[in-house]
């Protein structure tokens, strides 16, 4: 059994955001790209994830959502080996993520961009340098073709007149939209947002969630969203996996679980007062 391990944050921003271009060779339209198999979790005894199964399906967006503490982040650092499971397996595009050695982890970490909730810029670099890091570290590119990319991303974002500040002079907003930019320019397959709309007005929220959207369809990847927000996780979400206690109790199409039976379901997406969900 591997350790437990959460990389030091510079590590795991240069990894995570530096993805490998998908090869020409491979199609993005397979069944699924996450398969999620009776995974279970616990910290110092406490059981956060307990027998989740799921699937993320290829080519679309996928929601996750639940209550607070529920496991969801847990979730998503076992897709990206950043934690492993006590039991059960993850298997990205086929390959079981808890069996693979360094080399092949790191390798499978820059097919995938994901933003944390903060943005995860390097402080000491302006906001150019930060986007233009994956293609510097992992590239033999020039910085003519660098500038670019890196260009054509900060446009696609918003933020083409910012290209000098420095991550202490943007906005919360902005420093998300910067980590979207760098998490792209590589152009990976999967994409994962751990709660992009945290700290955000409902306004900013929308813009956010509808450039998430317009992103992964130019560039038809994967996406799995962690939100809280039941608007914006219905208007991107294609797939919505909602947990609870560890545990998957719905999952399906945006319209199944609109139409879903199950009473958490219902009390959830409405929030409704009255329910199986409480104060616990």
């Amino acid at each position: 059994m591997k350790p437990d391990k959460e990389y030091p944050l510079i590590k795991a921003e240069a990894e995570m955001f530096t993805p490998e271009p998908a090869s020409n060779g491979e199609s993005k339209s397979s069944e699924s790209m996450v398969e999620i198999e009776d995974l279970y979790k616990a910290f110092e005894g406490k059981q956060v994830l307990e027998g989740v199964s799921c699937r993320i399906p290829a080519g679309k967006i996928s929601v996750v959502m639940g209550p607070s503490g529920t496991g969801k982040s847990v979730l998503l650092r076992h897709v990206v080996g950043l934690l492993y499971p006590d039991q059960g397996d993850v298997r990205v595009a086929g390959k079981s993520v808890p069996s693979l050695n360094e080399d092949e982890l790191l390798e499978l970490r820059r097919n995938v961009g994901m933003l944390f909730q903060d943005g995860a810029l390097f402080s000491s670099m302006n906001l150019y340098d930060n986007v233009a890091f994956p293609l510097r570290q992992h590239t033999h590119k020039s910085e003519v073709q660098i500038k670019e990319i890196v260009m054509q991303r900060l446009e696609e974002v918003g933020l083409m007149d910012a290209v000098k500040k420095m991550p202490n002079e943007l906005s919360g907003g902005m420093r998300k939209r910067a980590g979207f930019a760098r998490a792209l320019v590589l152009e990976p397959e999967l994409l994962l947002f751990d709660e992009p709309d945290s700290g955000l007005d409902p306004v900013r929220t929308a813009l956010l969630c509808d450039l998430i959207k317009q992103i992964q369809q130019k560039y038809k990847s994967t996406g799995v969203v962690i939100s809280h927000d039941i608007k914006s996780c219905f208007n991107i979400g294609d797939h919505i996996i909602l947990l609870h206690g560890g545990k998957v109790v719905d999952q399906g199409s945006k319209e199944e679980l609109q139409r879903s039976q199950n009473p958490f379901t219902q009390q959830f997406i409405k929030g409704a007062i009255e329910g199986p969900l409480g104060m616990e």
